[in-house]
């Protein structure tokens, strides 16, 4: 029996995929994004903060939980698994989802997409996995190389070759880009992004999300300095100019009802 690392569970989440989701935040992620609000999901295998503790739990008792919400979830609604990184248990999404499906339910994975490598053993699994996948919540952390590298601690090239990926199979994605001042808020690469995104095909949906500190005090109880401490919200004006460069408005085949 293949074992999920659990995080945490929220039964009605509003905010990671169409309609009302159960939402599932796995433990362990390679990255170390300096913006991260989850930094409590980065080690495999987890401490307890504020009094919420990491567990191990199966696919089918997983999908049990999910199941006793199911008749708040409305036609849009369904399972999202987020994290920490998912694809980093991948033998545990394939069977979740396999399971999800069989019951009838819409799947949605949040990823960073870090772990996908075309030439990698793991890609069978992970071809499998997208059968029983429906939508993709996706981020360009930065369209930079050595920008998202200073901001991650990883490059992007396969990142930006799992977004090609999606396409090439038409999986529907949703893509998120976090506002930094001083970081991603940036005309130029902005202007990337947005030339990047014009190449594919599968885009739902571009959001903006400006960059906030709220997760400060995550950082304090787990003894991780938070570089990013002093860096201030990004203004309206600039997440207005955000939007009308990445051409937010014009991605309308999914609006939330």
């Amino acid at each position: 029996m293949t074992l999920g690392r659990i995080n945490k569970i929220e039964t009605f989440g509003s905010v990671d995929g169409p309609g009302i989701r159960f939402v599932v935040f796995t433990q362990g992620c390679p990255m170390r994004c300096k913006f991260c609000h989850n930094p409590e999901t980065w080690d495999f295998k987890g401490k307890d903060i504020g009094g919420v503790e990491p567990f191990d739990i199966s696919p089918e008792d997983l999908l049990q939980k999910a199941l006793r919400y199911k008749p708040y979830w409305g036609k849009d609604g369904g399972i999202t698994v987020s994290g920490g990184e998912p694809l980093a248990q991948l033998d545990f999404m394939i069977e979740f989802f396999e399971c999800a499906k069989n019951a009838g339910v819409h799947t949605c994975i949040d990823t960073s997409g870090v772990s996908f490598r075309h030439a990698d053993a793991a890609f069978e699994k992970f071809e499998r996995l997208m059968c029983v996948t429906d939508l993709l919540l996706v981020d360009i952390k930065h369209i930079d190389e050595s920008a998202h590298k200073e901001l991650t601690g990883h490059g992007n090239e396969n990142i930006l070759d799992f977004f090609r990926y999606l396409d090439e199979i038409k999986k529907p994605i949703w893509i998120r880009h976090v506002l930094v001042p001083g970081i991603s808020d940036n005309d130029e690469a902005l202007a990337r992004t947005r030339d990047f995104i014009r190449t594919l095909g599968n885009v739902e949906r571009v959001e903006v999300l400006p960059y906030h500190a709220f997760a400060l005090g995550k950082y304090d109880e787990l003894g991780i300095d938070y570089v990013l401490k002093d860096t201030q919200s990004p203004t309206a004006e600039r997440v207005e100019n955000a939007n009308r460069i990445l051409e937010t408005a014009s991605y309308t085949r999914w609006r939330n009802k």
